[in-house]
């Protein structure tokens, strides 16, 4: 069961595991698809506030992706109770209601900015974390202590991945990459938060669904991994990407972001020793495709 699997990352790792005839449930709120639910998996709607909906729902399931959350780290900055309950409370109900149903299996979808406040430049999933300064980062924090909790407490098998900046085809239309393909296309400038030097390790949406389907592997349980991009990449950079493609368009730079993450070199060579998984598809390549795909679906 993927909660969250009409999502951006969810649908595409549905797409993935039905290519390996793994039978799918998508657990999602009614209405909020962004894209064509597959034919060959079933979608139950329901709420992760929702622990005997989620009860009910996984009935004879072997493993829970658990991606449903607020993603939008400017949405969590303007409404972060709301945020909160989702985030938070929702990650420890689909814990719950595993524990309950007795699922062995939570693989849950964390975020490289829980190294935002690490003292180290260069991190890897042993590296020291520091209490965040985001509420976003907060978020994804307390969820993955309460999968190690729930590990520890409940044998509820969990496995963690901290993903870098996903982008590629259905992505949210807010976020940086598909706000800027829609402005470069409409003639109008990119405007970028602060000077542009914070990087981010961009991720293609299909390499990172892939690098979520080896994660049922066994070796995974009570892991955690970076699921990261190869390549470090500025705001700025993105949008030169974007220019480059399109054709001439101004950049403007504004006001830097408050508790903004400005970038840490995540490694990801656990994923690469465990699972046998590395990033395939380069950033420009990945910006194409999205750009070929939101064209095509406009």
């Amino acid at each position: 069961m993927v909660t969250g699997g009409a999502g951006f990352i969810g649908s595409h790792l549905v797409d993935k595991l039905l290519e390996r005839n793994v039978e799918v449930f998508i657990y999602d709120l009614p209405g909020v698809a962004r894209t064509a639910v597959p034919k060959d998996a079933v979608f139950i709607p329901g709420s992760i506030l929702d622990i005997e909906s989620l009860r009910v729902a996984m009935v004879g399931v072997d493993a829970i992706y658990h991606l449903a959350a607020i993603a939008d780290v400017n949405d969590v900055f303007e409404d972060p109770v709301y945020s909160e309950t989702i985030n938070v409370r929702g990650t420890i109900n689909v814990l719950e209601a595993a524990r309950r149903g007795n699922v062995p299996r939570v693989i849950y979808g964390s975020t490289t900015w829980v190294y935002s406040e690490a003292d180290a430049d260069v991190v890897d999933e042993d590296t020291p974390l520091n209490p965040p300064s985001h509420l976003y980062t907060a978020t994804k924090l307390t969820s993955e202590y309460y999968c190690n909790c729930y590990d520890a407490l409940y044998g509820v098998a969990s496995t963690i991945l901290r993903y870098g900046i996903p982008y590629g085809p259905r992505a949210r239309e807010a976020a940086v990459i598909p706000a800027f393909v829609k402005k470069a296309l409409n003639g109008e400038p990119l405007t970028i938060s602060g000077d542009g030097s914070q990087y981010r390790q961009f991720v293609y949406v299909e390499d990172l669904a892939r690098g979520n389907m080896l994660a049922l592997n066994p070796i995974a349980m009570h892991r955690t991994y970076n699921l990261d991009g190869a390549e470090k990449i500025t705001i700025r950079q993105i949008a030169e990407t974007v220019q480059k493609i399109i054709g001439p368009v101004d950049i403007q730079y504004t006001e830097g972001r408050a508790g903004d993450f400005k970038g840490k070199e995540g490694i990801s060579r656990r994923a690469k020793e465990e699972l046998d998984w590395e990033p395939e598809v380069s950033f420009e390549e990945g910006v194409r495709r999205y750009i070929e795909w939101f064209q095509a679906n406009s």
